[in-house]
């Protein structure tokens, strides 16, 4: 097996090729490869992953998460976060004015229903980040399934730009399927949830620190509804329960290498 060195600045990383191999075990090299990389420099290493096997461009951007970038809405001013779950071909939906940017003529929208869960989410979410993160962004997005049940997305970016001796950024999505039973009475909730982590700390005492990873855990609970704002109730419990456990398994790590 022939190994290939990829230049990042000064830093050299090395892999085993994959010529010679089947797609299947091409991609399950490729993602354990990038799980094991620096995730602050994920969209570079899977530039380099895509430009050497080419073939698995489509699978590695469906399965390979990447930080959330931020873009401002320009009805309302305010920042949003940009996914897969916002994109319409090249133009993304912000979940404050519920429109297209760059404008488009035949995006897909959510139904009058869900587009008003959507709002409410999004307020209710965007207090929870102020509460547990006292800062940074969240959106959330939500549509139809074609079996009668609903989806959607929680996504909260929070960033330190190094003014509290440290750098790093927190990225967490959070992805549900949500099928009501029992004649509306209660639902059965499908939880995803993926964290990425980079965090730089500089101290005089012990030097420069880099730790970054990426943590997926997933969740099922069924819970009683009354109404619409009950999901918000119950997906919210499921997610900020992930987010604890999470922050939990992640601070270890974080003790351990200090």
């Amino acid at each position: 097996q022939r190994r290939v060195a990829i230049t990042d600045g000064n830093e050299y990383k090395s892999y085993l090729s994959m010529e010679g191999r089947d797609q299947g075990v091409k991609l399950d090299c490729a993602l354990d490869l990038m799980r094991r990389l620096p995730p602050q420099n994920i969209e570079k290493n899977l530039s380099d992953l895509i430009d050497l096997n080419p073939d698995l461009c489509d699978e590695l951007l469906a399965s390979v998460d990447q930080p959330l970038k931020i873009a401002k809405c320009k009805k309302t001013n305010k920042d949003y976060l940009l996914c897969d779950y916002n994109r319409d071909g090249d133009s993304y939906r912000s979940p404050w004015s519920n429109e297209y940017d760059p404008p488009i003529e035949d995006g897909t929208f959510p139904t009058d229903k869900i587009r008003q869960f959507e709002i409410d989410a999004n307020f209710a979410f965007d207090l929870y980040r102020e509460q547990y993160f006292e800062g940074g962004i969240s959106s959330c997005y939500f549509w139809g399934l074609d079996n009668g049940g609903f989806a959607g997305a929680i996504l909260i970016k929070k960033t330190g730009d190094g003014s509290k001796m440290f750098k790093g950024s927190w990225d967490s999505i959070h992805v549900v399927e949500v099928q009501e039973k029992g004649a509306g009475r209660n639902a059965h909730y499908k939880l995803i949830s993926t964290v990425m982590l980079w965090l730089q700390n500089s101290r005089p005492e012990s030097g420069t620190m880099d730790l970054g990873g990426s943590l997926s855990r997933t969740a099922e609970k069924d819970a009683p509804v009354t109404d619409m704002s009950s999901h918000i109730v119950n997906i919210g419990r499921m997610v900020e329960k992930m987010e604890k456990r999470k922050k939990y398994r992640l601070r270890l790590c974080v003790d351990t290498t200090a």
